[in-house]
């Protein structure tokens, strides 16, 4: 039985929307067709048919669930506000470039590319991030300027050590990572 499914026998909206996650993180956007769903959960297209219209709704499905986990791992970033600057902005790039969210994380931003909801809701998502990432640089000492440059340029760093990376981030990358926000909170 698959994790998170409502009985035994039948799928749960959640265990259709893991398995989307599954396909776009390990294979990518053009992957994620109804035969290939069906064949990762072993059931047939009446399963599907049962929790959504089609396909257009499975997607937007998708990408509400997408928004509101990353919402939620966002809202996260405010419960570090009594951790010193350096460690606050540490533990927000290692929970962003996590072994499990690196995957997901460069797919539903390579779906942004061609979806405007998708990227509505990854823009969303990346303002909680721009907004945390100022108010550590901001507790760090920096004036509103100087935080709000160093805000961007992480994020956009850390953007781009998400699709340099060819897997999940090694000690390499997190010393790279390290270092980099050691220049950043130079002051």
């Amino acid at each position: 039985m698959a994790k998170g499914r409502a009985s035994a026998g039948r799928l749960s909206v959640d265990d259709w929307i893991q398995a989307g996650y599954a396909i776009l993180a390990d294979d990518g956007l053009e992957a994620l067709k109804l035969d290939r769903l069906c064949a990762r959960l072993a059931v047939t297209k009446g399963s599907f048919y049962w929790h959504f219209r089609d396909m257009a709704a499975y997607r937007a499905a998708l990408v509400q669930a997408w928004g509101e986990l990353r919402d939620r791992d966002r809202r996260d970033f405010g419960e570090l506000d009594h951790l010193p600057p350096r460690e606050r902005l540490a533990r927000m790039m290692s929970s962003l470039l996590g072994e499990k969210q690196w995957t997901l994380e460069r797919a539903m931003r390579e779906w942004a590319r061609t979806d405007p909801a998708v990227a509505g809701s990854v823009h969303a998502a990346d303002l909680l991030v721009l907004r945390a990432v100022r108010e550590a640089f901001l507790a760090a000492g920096f004036d509103e300027d100087g935080a709000d440059v160093r805000a961007n340029a992480t994020f956009a760093a850390g953007i781009g050590f998400l699709h340099l990376s060819d897997g999940p981030p090694d000690e390499r990358l997190t010393a790279q990572r390290e270092r980099f926000l050691d220049l950043m909170l130079a002051h």
